[in-house]
């Protein structure tokens, strides 16, 4: 179940032995990725960076992760269809050619890319992606880049900006689509969608 208003989230749990601890968003999406094609359970994952990390207020502390104080939580996991090839996601996918030119695409079950607040309403278990979808002049690509350190570039009447458990789109020009910050290539067609509660992380 996705997170409630006024119901505890997460519980305090070390990670299991059986657990796999990941440095970044790209190793947690290389063990999800591995995990789904061989139709395998994925494993609770502990994180020590990323993303995804920072967002659920992760320390990077390895002896943690097996204590009485780590935290354990349910998260949701994208999935992405790049012109025709399933992927899946743990933090954000992001379609562009450049961040200066020309339309850029994001989509974000973490808050952060970086240290850009790209979603600054995103909850990774909230059964939602946060969706913005952006061509802006180079003028205001300049004022959005001194925001998006706070998550202040939004809203912008040139941003488009949509909460939803699935999106898809055509992209005319095709872009070059990244998913926890690797390139997975250049598509024509995005779709994403949710999985809710899909993955254990313990921070």
């Amino acid at each position: 179940m996705t997170v409630e208003r006024g119901v505890t989230w997460g519980r305090a749990e070390p990670l299991p032995p059986h657990g796999v601890v990941v440095h970044s968003d790209a190793e947690a999406r290389a063990v999800v990725e591995a995990h789904r094609r061989r139709d395998e359970p994925v494993p609770p994952l502990g994180l020590l960076g990323g993303d995804l990390c920072r967002t659920l207020g992760g320390t990077g502390d390895a002896a943690r992760l097996r204590s009485s104080e780590a935290m354990s939580f349910p998260v949701d996991l994208g999935a992405a269809l790049v012109d025709g090839r399933l992927h899946w996601f743990v933090a954000h996918l992001v379609a562009r050619r450049s961040w200066w030119l020309g339309r850029i695409v994001v989509a974000m079950n973490a808050e952060w890319l970086g240290d850009w607040d790209l979603g600054p309403r995103a909850h990774p278990n909230d059964g939602l992606l946060d969706i913005s979808d952006a061509d802006l002049s180079l003028g205001d690509r300049l004022k959005a880049r001194r925001r998006v350190r706070t998550g202040a570039h939004l809203p912008h009447p040139g941003i488009r900006t949509l909460r939803a458990p699935a999106w898809s789109d055509e992209l005319s020009p095709p872009l070059d689509v990244w998913l926890d910050g690797q390139k997975v290539g250049r598509a024509a067609r995005v779709a994403v969608r949710v999985e809710p509660d899909a993955l254990i992380v313990v921070v």
